[in-house]
This record gives structure tokens, C-alpha cells and sequence, in this order.
């Protein structure tokens, strides 16, 4: 197993010019997964005990954190983070803080899932970051409150035991709970600021909801689907294609480099279980001079199953929503769009139902997690 890089202790402070030349960061290996607290799928901060210098929300914000040396408020220096207060003792002769003081704030995962790791980002806190943060991780169904998340009742596993961290730099933690898990609560001890938080794991969606919809997009990022493979990310993640909604701009799909040979680019995905797919809907949103030219779609059943071409290959429309019916249900674990020859598309919605072999082990995956 590959040993995950630790940073501890102060970064020098800000020199000028560009303030990421010496941040310190790392190629996680967990990050081939999908991001759990993506503010696109609904994850939400919804509670912490103390915003004074930064505002909880801008932990979830997806864009790397900026900063202005010259912004400054009322307050003080005004962070791209969280950041609190720094703590004081009770008295004159006790003015440090103690070891059990800590500040926190309770996520809500967009998606529940298995957390594979957990990036907690002091990028831009040279001086100001926490000591040392923890994370815990609870399964509560429903839409929980703070008051609630915070009660007795509830049963708080460790995912990120108490651990020093380092300030401007990415710290990564392996989790090994084979757990899912709606909600987290981050520890900063015993005060200051974190910029991020990035939450890598699998999917695991609530079989009960999905029986209700009975018919749903089998390949969508909330519903369990996920990408396995892709040829080719030079420009945007193959991941977008099943993010939810519609796409807001070029880069939120996927796209391709200019191929100069005869071959073509592809995603392969896996189902939420296996499912028998009805429609298929391909998006080319945004993408108007570098859509897809052609596309085709395939599925397979199980690892060791045949390809078998559900949409034959079919000429893409730039910046256009193309809906297709399959002439009779296509039933697999495994889907696999082709463009021809390069370019992208937005979306890729696959439509359908769990059979009764995928909605069985979707429950009892979900059962074993203690969802």
C-alpha cells in the first residue's frame, strides 16, 4: 500500500507572487473516486460553532482557494476558508486553551457513500491553521438537523483519528471504515482555519428510494453509478458525464484532445446494479465546435460478459440534447459510450429499471454497510 505524504508544522509567510509556488501537496490515491461532499450533488455545511474570521460554506466551494493580501474587513483578515477565533483560557494565570478545546463543523455528504479518503486543504493558513483537526463520520437517514446530528442518540465513528497537520498544504487520510455515511463532523484543534474539504469515496444509494422511482437513470453519480475507465482526460473528467443536471459551461463535461490518428475516445461506466435500460439520452451542452462527431453506446453483463451495441452509431448534433428509445429493454452491469472520432459530450443519461438480480444485491450491499 502507498504510504500517504503527511505535512506538519507552519509554511513561510506569504512573500509575494504567486501564492501556491510553495504549497505543499500531494497525488492522493484516493482521489480516482468521486468527491462525496460536492456542493453539485447537495452536500452541504450546515453547522459550525464558530465562522468568526470565514464562513463554514467555503469549504465546499469547488474551486482551489484564492488569495488577496490586501482584503481585509472589518474583522480582520478575510480568509477563502473557515476560520475561527482563536480560543482563549479561563483566566489570566490559565490564558491557553485546552487540550480538549476544539471547534467543529457538521457536513452533509451530497452523496452517502464508503469514504475511501479525506482531504482537509490549509491552503493560504501559513500562521492560522489548526494544530491538528479529526473527522468523525454518522449514518442518520432522512434530513437531519443540527440539533439532531449533535444528540446524544447519535453514534459518531472515527474516520480521521485526532493529527497534526500542516499549514498551506494538502492533508490527505486514508479511510478504511467499511461504512456509509451521510453526515461529517470535522474537528479543528484547538482553533483556526482550513480552506477545503474533499471527501473521496463510492456511492452507495438507498434501495428503497430507487424501488420507489422505479424507472431512473442507472449510470447517474447519485444513484450509484460511477466511470471505471476512460481513454483519454486531457481537458475535463469523464466523471462529469454523470454529474447531475444539465451542463453550465464547456468544461463541465467531458472533452478530449485533437486525435491525429484513425482510432476514437470512450468512457466506460458501471450501473448502479444491474438494470434493463429503456432510453439513453446524450448531451453535447456547451460543446459546439469540439462535440462528438458520432457516438455509439454499449453495455455488458458481469465482468467476464460481451459488449453488445445498444445504439449503433449515431451522427451528434453540437450543443443539442439527443433522446433515443431502444426498440426493447437492454439488460447489463456495464455501460461503454464511443465518440468518433475525439471531442466530448456533456451528459450520458441511461434510463431504466434494477432487475430483480441487481435490486437483491443492491439491498444487501446496502444492509452489509449499515445503511
Amino acid at each position: 500500500m502507498t504510504a500517504i505524504p503527511s505535512f506538519t508544522g507552519d509554511a513561510n509567510p506569504y512573500g509575494g507572487g504567486d501564492p501556491y509556488a510553495d504549497y505543499r501537496t500531494a497525488d492522493f490515491p484516493f482521489t480516482q473516486y468521486v468527491n462525496l461532499a460536492d456542493r453539485q450533488l447537495g452536500a452541504g455545511v450546515i453547522a459550525a460553532n464558530d465562522e468568526f474570521f470565514a464562513q463554514r460554506e467555503n469549504l465546499l466551494v469547488p474551486e482551489p482557494a484564492e488569495f488577496d493580501p490586501e482584503h481585509f474587513g472589518h474583522k480582520g483578515k478575510i480568509m477563502d476558508g473557515w476560520e475561527t477565533r482563536r480560543r482563549r483560557g479561563v483566566s489570566a494565570e490559565h490564558p491557553w486553551p485546552t487540550a480538549e478545546d476544539h471547534d467543529w463543523a457538521l457536513v452533509r455528504l451530497g452523496a452517502p457513500g464508503v469514504i475511501r479518503g479525506i482531504v482537509v486543504d490549509t491552503a493560504h493558513f501559513r500562521g492560522n491553521y489548526p494544530q491538528a483537526v479529526s473527522v468523525e463520520g454518522a449514518s442518520v437517514p432522512g434530513s437531519p438537523s443540527p440539533e439532531e446530528l449533535l444528540g446524544d442518540d447519535v453514534k459518531w465513528t472515527t474516520l480521521v483519528p485526532r493529527t497534526a497537520v500542516g499549514g498551506h498544504a494538502a492533508n490527505g487520510f486514508e479511510v478504511t471504515a467499511e461504512q456509509r455515511f451521510t453526515h461529517l463532523r470535522i474537528n479543528q484543534h484547538p482553533d483556526g482555519g482550513i480552506a477545503r474539504l474533499r471527501v473521496y469515496g463510492e456511492v452507495v444509494p438507498d434501495p428503497e428510494w430507487l424501488a420507489a422511482l422505479g424507472t431512473f437513470d442507472v449510470v447517474a453519480l447519485e444513484n450509484g453509478g460511477r466511470v471505471e475507465d476512460a481513454s483519454n482526460l486531457f481537458y475535463s473528467p469523464a466523471g462529469n458525464t454523470i454529474q447531475p443536471g444539465r451542463s453550465r459551461k464547456m468544461d463541465d463535461g467531458w472533452e478530449t484532445r485533437r486525435r491525429r490518428d484513425q482510432g476514437n475516445d470512450w468512457i466506460r461506466y458501471r450501473l448502479a446494479a444491474q438494470a434493463q435500460i429503456r432510453a439513453i439520452e446524450i448531451d453535447t451542452a456547451y460543446l459546439k465546435g469540439n462535440s462528438a462527431g458520432w457516438a455509439s453506446v454499449s453495455v455488458k453483463d458481469g465482468e467476464d460478459g460481451e459488449w453488445t451495441e445498444i445504439l449503433p452509431r449515431t451522427r451528434m448534433q453540437p450543443d443539442t440534447n439527443h433522446r433515443f428509445v431502444l426498440p426493447e429493454p437492454a439488460a447489463g452491469t456495464h455501460a461503454r459510450i464511443d465518440i468518433f472520432p475525439d471531442g466530448g459530450i456533456s451528459r450520458l443519461r441511461l434510463f431504466g429499471s434494477l432487475t430483480e438480480q441487481g435490486a437483491s444485491g443492491l439491498a444487501a450491499r446496502h444492509q452489509e454497510l449499515g445503511g
